[in-house]
């Protein structure tokens, strides 16, 4: 599956199963880590490094239930830390899924 260079806010909406509306919030509350080029309509268009960032959002207030003010205090002071922390979380989220699938099959 080829990337895409940018994603529109739709899109990034459809990602994180949110509203465009929460998206365009959360890109407006976080814009020193979430930078939306726009194009010539006027419409946001995000990279893949703030599709990451959404992810860590997403994370953080979803899952782990934080204010938008620990979340954004937490990306600015251990984003690499989040984003390893996210990623062996979603590493377990796909074996559990793997280990379920097995499991159905014996």
């Amino acid at each position: 599956m080829t990337e895409k260079m940018y994603y529109a806010i739709g899109e990034v909406a459809e990602m994180f199963g949110e509203n465009t509306s929460l998206i365009r919030f959360w890109a407006n509350r976080f814009h020193d880590v979430i930078k939306p080029k726009k194009n010539n309509k006027g419409n946001r268009m995000f990279t893949q490094d703030d599709i990451a960032n959404f992810r860590i959002i997403h994370h953080l207030v979803r899952e782990k239930g934080m204010t938008l003010d620990g979340a954004h205090k937490r990306l600015k002071e251990n984003k690499t830390g989040e984003d390893r922390s996210l990623e062996v979380v979603e590493a377990l989220e796909r074996v559990k899924e793997e280990l379920l699938t097995v499991k159905e099959l014996l």
